[in-house]
């Protein structure tokens, strides 16, 4: 997946083994056609009935968390969603909801 979601990126930079433990980041860099450089979760995360399942990610320090859908790749703040789960005490979180819900988001189609 991480593989996969380079090519959205100018600028990378890898997190250290230490940064990778404790603050559970992936990649760090600019997306085409921006100029402010994010960190990114990009951890797999499985929709399964249109639910989203991904273990972990709210103690994250990324800025963004990525979601790869069959077509997209759909890019969320962090602290955004983290709020938005924490508000209303979820489990489970419907992709639908969260575009819906949030007022940060990206889509953009693989290419």
């Amino acid at each position: 997946m991480l593989n996969k979601f380079l090519q959205n990126l100018t600028d990378i930079t890898y997190p250290t083994i230490d940064q990778i433990k404790n603050e559970k980041w992936d990649i760090e860099g600019r997306l085409l056609g921006s100029n402010q450089i994010f960190k990114f979760d990009v951890r797999p995360v499985d929709i399964k009935d249109n639910k989203l399942e991904k273990v972990g990610y709210l103690k994250t320090k990324a800025d963004k968390i990525v979601f790869e859908t069959e077509r997209d790749w759909v890019i969320f703040d962090a602290k955004e969603i983290n709020k938005y789960i924490e508000t209303h005490k979820l489990k489970d979180i419907l992709l639908e909801d969260l575009l819906k819900n949030t007022d940060w988001n990206i889509v953009l189609p693989k290419k």
